[in-house]
């Protein structure tokens, strides 16, 4: 038998209001989402609008006045509202798990004490033009003679194929593919056939390969077709078909050796290579149009007489303000009480209406403050760089440095940080590079990462190519330098800044 208990539970719970979500939200987003934000906010919102700043007919504190008049309004008629009954106020209450859903999740920066910006942040607001690489290659099968059955193997071929061009399913699940899908039992050997005059025919040169090292082949194959008698493209045939693993680790005294060639030879050789596409699904562009990615910064830093003046990119943000119509529709219907009773849906409608388009404006306010007082801290702790642009002077710096300044939680920084960049003298730089760890040098000394990571750029950018700075002697150059860091930090130092290890780096 079920049994039904009831008990008293004491929880506390931290509520949020759809103010307070409303500005976590807006902290999120760069410039240009926020553009599109206010767009879509004053078409949802009728009681909100554009204000126009130099209004002949409107003083220009006219709009703070309305919206005082408009609070002042709020509370006096909250009293007639709950005497008469005539409405309730069905503003929601939202808890922290209302928010931090799946839907609405916290930013991919890390929050812990020891957060630092990688150094590779690539923006994420891409735009591209014209048609897709698959209907490209589409379009060339018309060229190709082929009948109904091995035309349809093409096509699924091609449906197959990656952002690179590559075919990374093996024939034999092609062929139960078109079994499964087209009811089309075709021999293996078949499918290579169409693959093969596929590689052959269609462009670009290497589009099909089920692998580098064949894509790369095929170029060659392509080029030798033209030019059959070129010694320096018939090594590299030669090379990549008989002795790729040893040129991928640039084994190229091996290479020499076995093949009997200078140290010339090789080197026309490697040019030949690299001239070669290891894409080439993203060598077709239509139009000759690139992808290309759009960065707006949200902050502009402007030096007038070594004064360095923070200001927010709002070229394209309207001044809002509540409409003066929703305002005087209000205060029609809150005339009497009649009124109120005869009229409390559109009431409530208008009321909410309202206060939506005040709490918007507010949050807007709200997080251009906030964001303004958090570049200013930040501006305050990397000063010399700003000044300077040099990255040496960058001071070690984490989230809990700036919330301590700005007296804001750990979490706001992190949005403010997220997605954000600021335009100076010297570049365009996303906010999270200016956070970074330190380190004590052997003076005592806290330095940050990013000093190390340019002490270590430069010093493999000045080796001698032929014999590259392994680990180990980068981690005896910067102990030299008064750097007490580890072979293994170097190599992580070196990981994050995308360089390849000593081997990979020579060249002959």
């Amino acid at each position: 038998m079920t049994v039904i208990n009831q008990k008293l539970e004491q929880k506390q719970i931290q509520k949020l209001s759809p103010q307070q979500i409303q500005l976590i939200k807006l902290l999120e987003v760069p410039i240009i989402e926020l553009e599109q934000r206010i767009k879509k906010e004053i078409e949802e919102n009728p009681a909100l609008e554009e204000s126009k700043e130099l209004d002949e007919e409107t003083p220009n504190n006219e709009s703070e006045d309305s919206d005082l008049e408009y609070e002042e309004e709020n509370d006096k008629n909250r009293e007639t509202e709950f005497e008469n009954d005539s409405y309730t106020n069905n503003e929601e209450e939202y808890t922290f798990d209302d928010y931090y859903g799946e839907e609405d999740e916290m930013p991919n920066y890390k929050l812990k004490d020891n957060n630092y910006a990688e150094d590779t942040d690539i923006p994420q607001n891409y735009y591209s033009v014209g048609s897709s690489f698959q209907e490209y290659m589409y379009e060339q099968l018309s060229d190709l003679e082929l009948n109904e059955n091995d035309l349809v193997v093409a096509e699924y071929l091609i449906g197959s194929l990656d952002e690179s061009g590559y075919l990374r399913r093996d024939v034999v699940s092609i062929k139960n593919d078109l079994i499964l899908f087209y009811n089309t039992d075709v021999q293996v050997e078949k499918i290579e056939k169409v693959l093969f005059l596929m590689q052959e025919q269609l462009e670009p040169a290497g589009v099909m390969a089920r692998n580098l090292q064949e894509s790369l082949i095929l170029q060659v194959k392509r080029k030798l077709y033209d030019d059959e008698n070129n010694d320096t493209l018939n090594n590299v045939l030669t090379i990549l078909t008989d002795f790729f693993d040893e040129f991928s680790k640039k084994h190229y005294d091996k290479i020499t050796n076995k093949l009997d060639l200078d140290n010339d030879q090789m080197r026309d050789v490697i040019k030949e290579i690299i001239k070669l596409n290891p894409k080439p699904g993203n060598a077709y562009s239509p139009q000759n149009k690139k992808n290309i990615y759009q960065i707006v910064p949200d902050f502009v830093l402007h030096n007038y007489d070594d004064e360095l003046i923070i200001t927010l990119n709002s070229l394209n943000i309207p001044p809002l303000r509540i409409s003066k119509t929703y305002e005087g529709m209000l205060k029609t219907f809150q005339s009497d009480k009649e009124s109120v009773k005869r009229n409390k849906e559109t009431i409530n409608f208008v009321k909410n209406k309202l206060d939506s388009a005040k709490w918007f404006i507010d949050a807007i306010k709200q997080r251009q403050n906030t964001l303004l007082n958090t570049m200013e801290s930040i501006l305050k702790y990397q000063l010399e760089f700003f000044k300077t642009g040099d990255e040496s002077k960058l001071n070690p710096m984490i989230l809990k440095d700036i919330a301590e300044k700005t007296n804001l939680d750990i979490s706001t920084i992190s949005r403010v940080a997220n997605s954000k960049y600021i335009q100076t003298p010297f570049g365009i730089y996303p906010l999270k590079f200016f956070f970074s760890e330190g380190m004590e040098n052997s003076d005592g000394e806290e330095v940050s990462t990013r000093k190390i990571k340019k002490i270590l750029k430069e010093a493999i950018e000045q080796e001698d190519k032929n014999k590259p700075l392994t680990d180990e002697k980068l981690a005896k150059l910067l102990q030299d330098k008064g750097y007490l860091i580890a072979r293994r930090t170097v190599a992580k130092y070196r990981e994050q800044m995308g360089i390849l290890v000593a081997r990979l780096r020579k060249k002959i």
